[in-house]
Parts: C-alpha cells; sequence; structure tokens
C-alpha cells in the first residue's frame, strides 16, 4: 500500500518542529519501510528510546554522539550505522547535522 507520491521533493516536503532543536521530514513510505531526515541543532539530544523497528542511518552532515546498546561512538557526515529491533540508542549532536534514517516496518507513530 503505497503512500502519497512516488517522488517528494526537499522545498515541498514540510518540516514536523518537535522542539529542543531537532526537526523532521517524511518522506516516502509504505507498509514496509519508511524514509525520514532529521535535522539536529548543535546540543539536540535524541533522548534514549527503543522501538520494534529495524532502522539504518546515514549521517548526511554534522557530528554526533551515537549510543546503541552498551556502546557509544561518533559518528560523522558519511558514516552510518545499523540498530537491530528493541535495542536502546539515542544521540547528541556535537556539530549541526542531519541524519536520513530508514526504518522497516513504517513508523506509525510518525504519521
Amino acid at each position: 500500500m503505497l503512500q502519497g507520491t512516488l517522488f517528494q521533493f526537499e522545498n515541498d516536503t514540510p518540516w514536523q518542529d518537535l522542539g529542543n532543536g531537532i526537526h523532521r521530514q517524511i518522506y516516502g513510505y509504505d507498509d514496509k519501510i519508511m524514509l525520514v531526515k532529521a535535522k539536529f541543532d548543535k546540543g539536540a539530544v535524541g533522548q534514549l528510546h527503543e522501538h520494534y523497528h529495524s532502522q539504518v542511518t546515514y549521517v548526511d552532515s554534522g557530528v554526533f554522539e551515537m549510543t546503541i546498546g552498551d556502546q557509544k561512538k561518533t559518528v560523522r557526515k558519511g558514516d552510518g550505522y545499523y540498530i537491530p529491533p528493541n535495542e536502546v540508542h539515542g544521540c547528541v549532536c556535537l556539530e549541526p547535522g542531519v541524519l536520513i534514517d530508514v526504518f522497516s516496518p513504517h513508523r506509525e507513530d510518525f504519521l
């Protein structure tokens, strides 16, 4: 089941203000997969949380201190990471940046 249009254009895709220096754009998705862009201001914190979705993320820009389970690493533009289902994770933005997240299945809580 396709949601929305086949093409999404950055200038036509609204940003959601999540507060505390974090904004989100939702791109294409269906019931199996979803692409999301998250923009962080310096110092913004993606609180530790978990969800049943698999997640892969590409660091489009910026520097983040990323925690996945009991591991903490600094990731930068060009890096990426995988988060297994139900793994506790979160980040602190050290330099303003953008993360490109892919979730499977889609994050119905974002809609």
